[in-house]
């Protein structure tokens, strides 16, 4: 493609023109025209060739996925962040462009507006519940762990006698913890 010919020989100006161009919001009678689509579509990995072949073409490229209203309204202008491309592939899977800043390494990009708010979006609503769940599970093989290890396992730390039925119990809790 043009765009990776220019970064590949070095023309980061070009490609920065072309990343502008493509970004910019056009319109007609009838029609709105945005090329993030066209350009996610065409190269859904654009994230990770800018981060490891040209870092200050992410700039404009974030910059590019926010339109920003003109009229202030009570001290606050219209924002609309244009980031669905950041956080899924068109087949529905996640996309990894957190991942790959993140292996870029720059505070500056991941503080970047659009990337702060696709890290809150998966956050409260994907990633929160299955962390939390992960959590809840660790906690509950922590207790059975500890009670079939401290409580069952030494009947006579206790005072009691060791029966079949504690035997099985702690069988079956080390089976559960085992697999």
């Amino acid at each position: 493609s043009p765009l990776y010919w220019a970064i590949e020989s070095g023309s980061l100006i070009c490609a920065q023109a072309m990343i502008e161009d493509l970004l910019t919001i056009r319109a007609d009678r009838d029609n709105y025209y945005f090329g993030a689509d066209a350009l996610f579509t065409r190269h859904p990995e654009v994230i990770k060739k800018l981060s490891t072949s040209a870092p200050s073409l992410l700039e404009p490229l974030l910059e590019g996925l926010i339109w920003r209203s003109r009229v202030i309204s009570n001290g606050y202008r219209r924002v609309n962040c244009y980031c669905k491309h950041l956080m899924q592939y068109p087949d529905g899977n996640p996309h990894q462009a957190l991942q790959w800043l993140v292996e870029y390494g720059n505070p500056v990009m991941i503080s970047q507006f659009t990337i702060v708010l696709v890290a809150d979006l998966m956050w409260t609503r994907l990633v929160a519940y299955h962390f939390l769940l992960g959590r809840c599970y660790f906690l509950f093989t922590l207790c059975l762990a500890v009670t079939s290890q401290s409580f069952l396992s030494y009947p006579s730390a206790l005072g009691e006698p060791e029966t079949l039925e504690r035997n099985i119990v702690v069988f079956v809790i080390r089976v559960f913890l085992y697999l």
